[in-house]
């Protein structure tokens, strides 16, 4: 599959490349990006390095499509639709977004958000989509409730990371929902 780059209002979503390593690497220094997501601490520019040819073979391979998220051509962070997989009946996947601490409460992960979930539901023809994240990650939950995402529970140690494995919240949103956020209980 071919890159696809999106664009909102204010931001394009497009494949990150070599030029975004040195803004990889200060983004995920920030101890909230590995506290909450798999990116391994420390975190080095060969980390960065790596990530991006990771990136690069899951969209040639269709099993992934990762965005880094610019807005005024600075990096505002990353979202994904991981594991992919098609069905007859519509597939699924998981979606997966950190945001630097710059860009932090500016609406900028749910504008994001809602251009990759109409990508997945329109261009990729899925019909769901999942949100995972530890217990406790607040800000994450709060932008997937905005997204429309349904609170479906919590999988105890079902969140594996470099520093082990935590209980963790999950969510879904189907092709089919109307996307009106809705009340979660664990917010």
């Amino acid at each position: 599959m071919e890159p696809v780059t999106l664009r909102t209002e204010r931001l394009e979503l497009s494949i990150p490349t070599a030029a975004d390593v040195d803004a990889i690497t200060a983004a995920c220094q920030d101890p909230e990006i590995p506290r909450w997501t798999t990116v391994p601490s420390p975190y080095a520019r060969k980390d960065a390095e790596e990530f991006i040819a990771l990136v690069a073979g899951w969209w040639a391979d269709g099993i992934e499509t990762v965005w880094a998220i610019r807005r005024d051509d600075e990096l505002a962070g990353m979202i994904g639709l991981h594991r992919i997989t098609k069905h007859a009946h519509g597939g699924e996947a998981e979606i997966g977004y950190w945001g630097t601490a710059a860009h932090r409460g500016q609406g900028v992960m749910g504008e994001a958000g809602r251009a990759v979930v109409d990508y997945a539901f329109a261009e990729l023809g899925l019909a769901r989509i999942e949100w995972r994240a530890v217990v406790g990650n607040a800000p994450s939950a709060r932008t997937a409730r905005s997204l429309g995402f349904r609170y479906e529970g919590m999988r105890r140690q079902g969140h594996a990371s470099p520093r082990g494995r935590d209980d963790g919240w999950i969510a879904g949103l189907l092709a089919s929902d109307d996307r009106a956020p809705v009340e979660w209980p664990v917010l």
